[in-house]
């Protein structure tokens, strides 16, 4: 069996309150890796295109209000 395998297995016996706590530990992981990335993403240039994209728009007079 894998370790993968194996925790699967184990989180299948979890009881309703700790899996709960698990599921919400991972939904935050999960969220921490992603800004992670996307401040990375960012530090690197890559969403450059994003504020072009955005300041085109503002030129054009085509920005909505959110």
């Amino acid at each position: 069996m894998t370790k993968l395998q194996l925790i699967q297995a184990e989180i299948e016996t979890l009881t309703s309150d700790d899996f709960t706590y698990l599921k919400n530990w991972i939904n935050e992981l999960d969220t921490q890796q992603w800004e992670k990335q996307i401040e990375q993403d960012s530090n690197d240039g890559k969403l450059d295109f994003l504020i072009e994209e955005a300041l085109l728009e503002k030129t054009k007079n085509q920005l909505q209000e959110l």
